[in-house]
């Protein structure tokens, strides 16, 4: 390898569990976790998010024989918390031990940190307040940067904080707040095309104007006439998901190939993890998604893009 390639910024394009409809650790809705290796495997990725931990197996020896196995490796870990709410952190620091010690177990470098949503999954009635106080904002900042601290030295990985629709940091202005109120050493962004699009965001801005922030990427895009429903009737994410919220590309929004190629002019070296959430879904419907969304990134014309071949 010459010095040049060597040097040059890597977009390490992978996919994930949600991609495959899977949104829990056991559900009899989603599909089995070794089709979901096989099929992550034949649609030509190379790395893997470990989605909901439990969905997997946890055991360290087991998981790697199985992603041996198939030529796969582990970028991140993902984990949720509910810093913003008083007296969360044992709660969080527990789920975050056993995530964080099976991802760098497996060779992973992150953990996507997700916060917790305002309203019930299932039922989408409202469990607090949209909009977070004060209070609540100094909460989930300050408990942040002391995850991403203490992630950093008890495991040697790094958090992605992961703005998500239905919580407290989705909107572009929340981001910009939570970016401003948190300490860039501990604390880089997860992001997601998808949800930052769901309220009408600019990834292209947020990449331009904050690239030390930038992490992680999840790959995704939205329906905007979809979306516009959603926002009209106020539906829930859950229920925004089911209807088709989230969509195939190239059909929707953000376009990734111009994500991608900000990324790469800007000279950041990240992964880049497709999820393309749709739980509930039919078990034959993700595998032929995953397929010609990789072909789609790998025709993109991004230089710094690495996405494996299908087999």
């Amino acid at each position: 390898m010459s010095s040049s390639t060597a040097n040059r910024p890597r977009i390490r394009v992978g996919s994930a569990p949600d991609s495959w409809g899977v949104w829990f650790a056991d559900d009899p809705q989603q599909v089995p976790w070794q089709r979901f290796l096989d099929e992550v495997s034949a649609a030509g990725y190379e790395w893997i998010e470990l989605g909901p931990y439990g969905y997997l197996p946890t055991d360290a020896e087991l998981l790697g024989d199985e992603l041996a196995a198939r030529d796969l490796k582990v970028s991140a870990g993902t984990v949720f918390s509910a810093l913003h709410r008083p007296d969360s952190w044992d709660a969080v620091w527990s789920q975050v031990q056993d995530v964080a010690a099976l991802t760098r177990a497996a060779g992973g470098t992150h953990l996507v940190v997700i916060p917790d949503v305002w309203r019930d999954h299932k039922t989408g009635a409202a469990i607090e307040s949209r909009d977070l106080p004060d209070e609540g904002w100094a909460r989930l900042t300050s408990g942040t940067d002391q995850l991403g601290r203490a992630v950093q030295e008890e495991f040697g990985l790094s958090i992605a904080f992961h703005p998500h629709a239905d919580s407290h940091v989705g909107h572009q202005a929340d981001i910009e707040r939570f970016l401003a109120e948190t300490d860039e050493r501990y604390v880089p962004l997860c992001l997601d095309t998808g949800h930052v699009s769901y309220y009408g965001g600019d990834n292209l801005d947020l990449i331009r104007r904050y690239p030390d922030r930038i992490g992680h990427l999840h790959l995704k895009q939205v329906d905007p006439a979809v979306v516009e429903r959603v926002h009209a009737e106020d539906i829930p994410f859950p229920q925004a998901v089911a209807l088709g919220a989230m969509t195939e590309p190239p059909r929707g929004v953000p376009d990734l190939p111009s994500v991608l190629a900000a990324v790469e002019d800007l000279g950041l070296d990240v992964f880049a993890i497709v999820e393309h959430d749709m739980y509930p879904c039919p078990p034959d419907v993700p595998g032929p998604i995953a397929r010609r969304t990789h072909q789609h990134i790998a025709g993109c014309g991004v230089r710094a893009v690495e996405i494996g071949s299908q087999r």
